[in-house]
């Protein structure tokens, strides 16, 4: 299951709106067949493993980590395919909340005389397919919020002005973080000040660029910008205001964005609830959450981030830089009672500490 789970993690970023399935085929003690669900969801994960375990299959034990599924949507139905090569049991990591499984496919796999035992390593498989399930339960997807901080808890110099917070590593990274994301977002102060491209550019997996999603009420985007100036070449999204300029709208639709109108929260910002549902409706199930300090304050006021990735760097920026959070302070997170410290690494001179909301 340890392995099914690896696999499944491959496709994380690149299997919406479907979860990021893995699974194993062993027989006799020897794996005979593994499977992880395909870029835009299909095959899944069982009938790729199935297929190259090939006759093996038939008597044989299938790990999988999610439940197969037993509707018919764009595929067919797992669990028929699994009865279909006669394997004699099934070892499935968690039930699937999805409505259209929520059981049935377990129990299908058992009225054809399938043994199925559910449960193993299932504190990690809803970790890892965390996305789909609030994307079912709560319509919104799986949020991490990245944030790179100096020593003294700031993320740019005086007047938002940027400055290099983290080495190489770092970036190469957050650049991997993004390969197993769906969707990254910034606010419209990051693209102003930053004039980021926030694509995936690691040597072989540019490819595995998510869709850049930009929070901007006003719409202040530059059409000379990185992002519109190739918003054909990977996915731009736009979230506006209700009132915001219907002629730029038009400007940004056809330079390739899709520009998608929400309610505002207060004043300064969109409802960002309402930006999460827009997002799952869309099939996003992990998104990730670049900055800037508004931003990421208003989406941790919303207790909508779900994992934490704090980069921090060795230097100083000094009073005057810009905080993490805002008016917040960093220690919100850092010695809450809300979040766990998960893991840590260590990045050259940088570290990296990885915390999950209690």
């Amino acid at each position: 299951m340890d392995l099914a789970l690896a696999l499944g993690r491959r496709g994380q970023g690149r299997t919406w709106p479907n979860p990021a399935v893995g699974a194993v085929v062993v027989k006799n003690g020897v794996i005979v067949g593994r499977g992880w669900t395909q870029p835009g969801g299909r095959p899944h994960a069982e009938p790729e493993a199935l297929a190259r375990a090939g006759a093996e299959a038939r008597g044989a034990t299938l790990y999988v980590t999610l439940e197969p599924c037993s509707h018919h949507g764009k595929s067919p139905p797992c669990a028929d395919a699994i009865i279909a090569a006669g394997v004699a049991r099934v070892v499935s990591a968690i039930e699937d909340p999805n409505p259209e499984v929520g059981g049935q496919g377990h129990a299908r796999l058992r009225a054809a005389g399938v043994q199925v035992d559910v449960g193993l390593c299932a504190e990690q498989a809803a970790h890892d397919h965390a996305g789909h399930f609030l994307r079912v339960r709560e319509k919104r997807p799986f949020v991490i919020l990245k944030l790179a901080v100096s020593s003294d808890d700031k993320i740019a110099a005086a007047g938002n002005r940027p400055i290099v917070i983290t080495g190489e590593a770092a970036k190469s990274r957050v650049h991997l973080l993004r390969t197993h994301s769906d969707a990254v977002l910034v606010g419209i102060g990051t693209v102003l000040a930053d004039d980021p491209l926030l694509t995936v550019r690691l040597p072989g997996l540019e490819a595995q660029s998510p869709v850049r999603v930009i929070l901007d009420r006003a719409l202040r985007i530059p059409g000379t910008s990185k992002l519109v100036h190739s918003a054909r070449e990977h996915p731009l999204w736009v979230f506006t205001s209700e009132t915001s300029d219907a002629p730029a709208a038009m400007k940004l639709g056809g330079a390739g964005a899709q520009v998608t109108r929400v309610p505002t929260a207060n004043a300064r910002g969109l409802d960002v609830k309402t930006v999460l549902n827009a997002l799952s409706e869309r099939g996003i199930t992990r998104l990730m959450v670049e900055g800037g300090a508004k931003v990421a304050s208003s989406f941790l006021s919303a207790g909508l981030v779900d994992e934490i990735w704090l980069l921090c760097g060795p230097n100083k920026v000094g009073a005057d830089g810009v905080a993490a959070l805002g008016t917040e302070p960093l220690s919100i997170v850092t010695q809450s009672s809300q979040w766990k410290r998960h893991a840590t690494e260590t990045l050259d001179r940088d570290t990296l500490t990885i915390y999950e909301r209690m």
